[in-house]
């Protein structure tokens, strides 16, 4: 009876061992898959320790990336980031002005998940991704920032930071912008979609010029008038504009997008046959939309960041609304004219008159 109870007693001893072994493993393998955030590279878990190397709670951070010279900065350099908010064109605002607002105080720039799940499908951005587990253990301290450069935000002497605010100006980034748009650089596989729908439009024509119009309705038909006493872009601002191009350029085409493709249907006028409604009329998905404004030679834009960065990463001559609120409009201590449209774009002045009835 001895002999097959010391096999008993090692029987047991073995499962044990394996099974505490088992358990170790899958808990390794637990704590790193909790922190893995899936970028376009292959991402490596790294510990990014204090200058004396002896990392505290609050400062130890788990990065995605693949590169040590991520690591090196990280250790010297502290993080920043900026809080994801708003629509497309303003996490293109956000990320811009954390890129160079970084760059300019010597910091390492990271975004948050949400920001590269919104923009990393349409651009070929490179900024490193924090994921959210750990980013809610960094001790970030929020900064807000108004909607224009300021020289106070070239000296910012903090290490952990989270911008915040609804930055979209060309005052923060313009000396960086072919960085910029490099950054917003379009994956080919929406440029080659819009390519195609540019193609077709061309036809017969010989000397094509491809206008972009954006026409931002939506939510601001409400807002703008009823509580920034504004207006948007009515059918005489859009009439001036493509009649600029008309006069300009032999063969001008009028790309439309909006959020409001009714109204564009029924108040722009395609009586020359020079109008193409994006999705046949059809209400597009941002980034197919954005593709077929760059696409493009020159820009239309009304009011809103979506219209402000296809202009910008055009390049062409742009035509922009101007003046579109009243003079006492709280909108004003928010939104500075000349520090959100290029000096060069060529702005046309808002009809007014509905907001004084």
């Amino acid at each position: 009876m001895e002999i097959p109870n010391k096999k008993k007693k090692l029987f047991l001893v073995g499962c044990l061992f394996v099974s505490v072994f088992v358990f170790f493993v899958l808990y390794r393998l637990q704590l790193n898959i909790q922190f893995l955030t899936f970028s376009a590279h292959l991402p490596i878990s790294l510990i990014c320790p204090e200058k004396d190397n002896k990392p505290s709670k609050t400062e130890e951070v788990l990065l995605d990336t693949g590169s040590n010279e991520i690591v090196a900065k990280c250790k010297d350099l502290g993080i920043w980031t900026i809080r994801p908010d708003g629509r497309l064109g303003n996490h293109m605002g956000e990320y811009a002005v954390l890129y160079a607002l970084a760059k300019a105080n010597g910091r390492q720039a990271f975004i948050l998940t949400d920001m590269h799940n919104y923009l990393a499908p349409i651009f070929k951005i490179t900024l490193p991704v924090l994921h959210d587990n750990v980013a809610r253990h960094v001790p970030f301290k929020e900064y807000w920032i108004h909607d224009w450069m300021s020289e106070e935000y070239n000296h910012i002497d903090e290490s952990f930071i989270k911008l915040t605010g609804y930055p979209c100006s060309w005052t923060f980034f313009h000396n960086h912008r072919e960085d910029i748009l490099r950054e917003f650089t379009i994956h080919d596989y929406l440029k080659t979609e819009a390519n195609q729908v540019l193609e077709s439009i061309k036809g017969t024509r010989k000397n094509i010029t491809y206008i972009g119009v954006h026409v931002r309705r939506g939510d601001y038909v409400n807002v703008m008038p009823n509580v920034w006493k504004g207006v948007v872009a009515d059918k005489g601002y859009l009439e001036k504009a493509m009649n600029y191009f008309r006069n300009k350029y032999k063969e001008p085409v009028f790309v439309v997008t909006s959020n409001g493709m009714k109204w564009c249907k029924q108040n722009i006028d395609n009586s020359k046959g020079d109008v193409y409604f994006s999705g046949d009329g059809n209400e597009s998905t941002p980034g197919k939309d954005f593709a077929l404004l760059v696409g493009c030679n020159h820009t239309i834009m009304t009011i809103g960041t979506f219209g402000f960065w296809a202009s910008y990463l055009v390049g062409g001559e742009t035509i922009y609304l101007t003046n579109f609120t009243l003079p006492e409009s709280e909108f004003l201590k928010l939104f500075h004219y000349d520090a959100a449209f290029l000096p060069e774009w060529i702005g046309i002045p808002a009809d007014l008159s509905p907001l004084w009835h």
